[in-house]
């Protein structure tokens, strides 16, 4: 196999491998809530779990499923932790939905000229 083809063989792995983790973390409403929250603004985590009826340690393990995806950053200083939104991670999902736009363009367009060509 050329260097080169395998090159980007390992590349489309790493994304692939990156959109599962993103898929993963976005695929929970809570996680989904939090990252809503953290569009506002950085909040310590003690702040993030207030709205959830779930422990402390709980909404941390989601916040770890985020940071693992690379969604969230965490700051530490002490016993305070402050998560920050990494909303750049996003455009893999976005690189990835252009795709199927194009796709699902270009076929409802071909459907359209099917249909006035038929009249």
């Amino acid at each position: 196999m050329p260097l080169a083809l395998a090159a980007t063989r390992a590349r489309d792995a790493i994304e692939e491998d990156e959109l599962d983790r993103i898929f993963h973390a976005l695929a929970d409403r809570t996680r989904r809530a939090l990252l809503r929250r953290l569009s506002g603004g950085p909040a310590r985590v003690s702040d993030l779990a207030a709205p959830f009826a779930m422990s402390l340690n709980a909404v941390s393990k989601h916040i770890k499923v985020l940071e693992q995806a690379g969604l969230v950053a965490r700051d530490v200083e002490g016993r305070v932790h402050t998560c920050t939104l990494a909303a750049d991670r996003l455009r893999h999902i976005e690189h990835w939905l252009d795709y199927y736009r194009r796709f699902w363009g270009d076929t409802l367009e071909a459907l359209a000229d099917y249909v006035e060509g038929e009249r």
